[in-house]
C-alpha cells in the first residue's frame, strides 16, 4: 500500500491549487497553511525546484474524534496535500494515506477514524 493517493490531471499549476483547495472545503477540509516549496527553496538556499505547493488541510471534525482517541496525534495533523507540476500540463495531487499513517498507533477506533478520512480524502481526489 501506498503511503498517499494520487491523480494526475490536465491543467494549470495555480489553477489546480483552486480546484483542490474548494474540493477540499466540499468534503469538510479547511487549509490551515500552505507552503509554496518552490519558491521557499529558492530564497533559502537559491535552488530552483519545479513548482510545488503543500495545503496544510484539516478537517475539523476528523481532528477533533483523532485528538480525543489520541491527544498525541497532533504530531501527525495536518492532512497534507500536494499539488505538483511534473511538466508539460500534467499536474499530480497527492495527500497522504491516512491508514498507513495510523498504522503507527496501536488504536483501533483511530484505525477506522482513519478509514473514513481516507475515504473522503480518496473521493476528493478522485473526483479532481
Amino acid at each position: 500500500m501506498n503511503y498517499y493517493i494520487t491523480k494526475t490531471i490536465d491543467g494549470r499549476f495555480d489553477e489546480i491549487i483552486d480546484r483542490v483547495t474548494d474540493s477540499l472545503k466540499t468534503y469538510g477540509f479547511g487549509v490551515l497553511s500552505v507552503i509554496n516549496v518552490h519558491k521557499t527553496l529558492k530564497e533559502k538556499i537559491d535552488i530552483n525546484f519545479k513548482p510545488y505547493t503543500i495545503l496544510g488541510a484539516c478537517n475539523p471534525q476528523f481532528a477533533n474524534k483523532a485528538l480525543r482517541l489520541e491527544d498525541k496525534l497532533g504530531v501527525l495533523l495536518p492532512c497534507n496535500v500536494v499539488v505538483i507540476d511534473q511538466g508539460k500540463g500534467q499536474i499530480e495531487v497527492a495527500a497522504m494515506e491516512p491508514n498507513i499513517m495510523m498504522q503507527i498507533v496501536d488504536n483501533d477506533e483511530l484505525h477506522q477514524l482513519a478509514n473514513e478520512v481516507s475515504s473522503q480524502l480518496t473521493q476528493m481526489i478522485k473526483g479532481l
